[in-house]
């Protein structure tokens, strides 16, 4: 056990926890930027995936866009109704994950923690390799450096995200607004525009290899609900808005269900407009581009905003994740110290933690987007779908007013986002997918042995009845010391305060040194006992400790207490320069006995 003793005050303007409303929580605005860059991104990929399923019937195929289109806006409309629900019934966050702990119990809510967590991490990872996929495209010198410029820009962000999720929102909010306008630039334009202006990217030809039947519009279906990843993340952080938390978290929600509904239409309408199919070295949303505005600076300029947009919304998971880490924290799921929070406030080890599992898996798959979309938004389908049945049984048990129409809409919800996650996970399954079916369970089980754990310790500790009543005992403080000094005094003065005896321990490797102690000490003869060891093989250490073993073993039920005194330089540059000799008696002592260790600080004005 280890008890910090300090001489000095702490200083009066001392920071303060900023309060509910303050700067360090998020607006609507800044929760959009902050916490739905993965949604909205989702754009630049989501329509163009329905498109790659659908060309398999050949181009004839495509009429099914805007009707798929359709269905998954509408499934988006569920999905926010669904969440406004969920922050309401659930203010402190966890989304999917809270609704299962409440209405579905143990096994499911561990369900949904993992899932949650595998889609947070791979929202990171997908969402910087494709970004830099991006950039490599415009700049080929940088095609061999993914890797580098993924954890670059994963730097940067979590060093962003550890000053504060409202210091990153205010950083992201100006990129954001450029991206939707940028879109709807873009879809207002080329829906005036008769003909397109210009056309980029090599021609393909797609002969008809599979017939437009139920299979493949549901596959297209399921690929195209990639474009609602990212509709819970704010559901997860609704303690990280203002108040009335509650409230703004909703609108949130609801300005994302619209903004992102609008693009997937508008950009679906043009492509069913324009009869465009996918072609070489560029992307749909590139050709519904230059569509509108040619290849000029408008062109350009929009595909580094897209480049630079799909690069940080990986910053949606660095303001969902660690709030569901803390709330496993407060559940004995997850180590304790996720749930701490600093004072702007951040939990800090919950974004560390995110960096590097993100960083781990970037640098296995060499930053190759192909490679992480077959584990993508799979876990963030198991989530929908859980939060949707969780909600029903909510509202079968509450039955509050109008409760038969909310429970409909969440039971369409989650027979819709079922089925969308059986059809990812069977048609991506072989592709690896699999490694998710794997890595949950695995998850599952960490959770639980760690829940066991504290459970544990809970019962060693007694907490379901109250402790013995303390009883009285004496106390012996040892105190070691090398010399006569006022770090000896302020030592005394502390230890005296501290035990019924004290007694000074010194180690000296000659006799000549021990007598020099005892002429000081008797002359400056401060009350209290000196014990002197001789050490011929110049050690000081371990006879402390032995001294200390040798008094627990005599000491009855003494309270046995070690003080030692620890001088520190008020210039951080200079404390390597002292003796780090307490801190290993002080290390070893906590290791090899139950004494109390007891570390005075004393400053040291150089």
């Amino acid at each position: 056990m280890v008890l910090g003793l300090a001489s000095r005050k702490r200083h009066p303007n001392v920071p303060r926890l900023h309060g509910e409303g303050g700067k360090s929580h998020l607006t609507v605005m800044e929760g959009i930027a902050a916490l739905s860059l993965d949604a909205l991104s989702s754009v630049a990929y989501g329509p163009e995936a329905i498109v790659a399923v659908l060309v398999a019937a050949g181009t004839g195929g495509l009429s099914a866009l805007l009707p798929i289109t359709l269905v998954i806006v509408g499934l988006l409309a569920v999905l926010v109704v669904s969440y406004r629900q969920v922050i309401a019934v659930h203010p402190d966050g966890g989304g999917a994950y809270a609704v299962a702990k409440k209405d579905l119990g143990r096994q499911v809510s561990l369900l949904a923690a993992a899932s949650l967590i595998v889609d947070y991490v791979l929202t990171v990872a997908v969402s910087l390799a494709a970004g830099a996929a991006s950039l490599a495209s415009a700049f080929p010198v940088l095609a061999d450096h993914l890797v580098a410029v993924c954890l670059i820009t994963l730097a940067l962000i979590t060093a962003v995200n550890l000053r504060g999720i409202a210091d990153s929102a205010r950083v992201l909010m100006l990129p954001m607004g450029l991206f939707v306008v940028s879109v709807f630039s873009v879809i207002v334009v080329g829906l005036f525009r008769a003909h397109p202006v210009a056309t980029v990217g090599t021609p393909r030809s797609f002969p008809a290899v599979e017939a437009l039947g139920v299979l493949l519009v549901l596959k297209a279906f399921s690929a195209g609900c990639s474009a609602l990843t990212g509709v819970e993340a704010i559901a997860n952080a609704v303690p990280m808005f203002r108040q009335p938390r509650v409230k703004r978290a909703q609108h949130t929600e609801l300005l994302l269900g619209l903004l992102l509904g609008a693009m997937l239409v508008g950009l679906s309408v043009l492509v069913s407009r324009h009869h465009l199919v996918p072609r070489g070295d560029v992307t749909l949303l590139a050709q519904l581009t230059a569509d509108a505005f040619g290849t000029g600076w408008a062109f350009y300029a929009i595909s580094l905003i897209v480049t630079l947009v799909l690069g940080i919304a990986a910053n949606t998971s660095f303001g969902g994740l660690p709030v569901l880490m803390s709330l496993l924290a407060k559940d004995d799921r997850l180590p304790h110290l996720f749930a701490f929070r600093s004072e702007r406030p951040v939990h800090r080890w919950g974004v560390a933690a995110l960096a590097v599992l993100a960083a781990a898996l970037l640098i296995v798959v060499g930053a190759d987007t192909q490679r992480l979309i077959p584990l993508y938004a799979i876990g963030v389908f198991v989530g929908f779908t859980i939060s949707q049945v969780g909600l029903v049984r909510h509202w079968l048990a509450q039955r509050p007013d109008a409760w038969v129409p909310r429970a409909l809409t969440n039971g369409l919800g989650a027979v819709l986002t079922g089925v969308a996650g059986i059809v990812l996970l069977a048609t991506k399954f072989l592709a690896g997918a699999w490694i998710v079916v794997v890595i949950v369970p695995m998850l599952m089980l960490m959770f639980s042995r760690i829940e066991r754990f504290y459970s544990l310790v809970a019962s060693r500790l007694r907490l379901d009845r109250p402790p013995p009543r303390p009883a009285r005992a004496g106390s012996l403080v040892i105190v070691p010391l090398g010399r006569v000094d006022v770090v000896a005094a302020a030592a005394l003065n502390a230890a005296c305060t501290l035990g019924d005896e004290v007694v000074v321990v010194a180690v000296f490797d000659d006799q000549a040194k021990a007598d020099i102690m005892r002429a000081e000490w008797a002359r400056w003869n401060p009350g209290v006992r000196l014990d002197i060891i001789e050490s011929p093989q110049h050690a000081v250490v371990h006879p402390v400790v032995h001294y200390v073993e040798q008094a627990v073993r005599d000491g009855d039920d003494r309270q046995i207490a070690v003080l030692i005194p620890q001088l520190e330089p008020r210039q951080s540059r200079y404390r390597i320069l002292q003796s780090q000799r307490g801190l290993l008696i002080a290390s070893l002592l906590s290791a090899h006995t139950d004494v109390v260790v007891c570390l005075l600080k004393l400053p040291l004005d150089v």
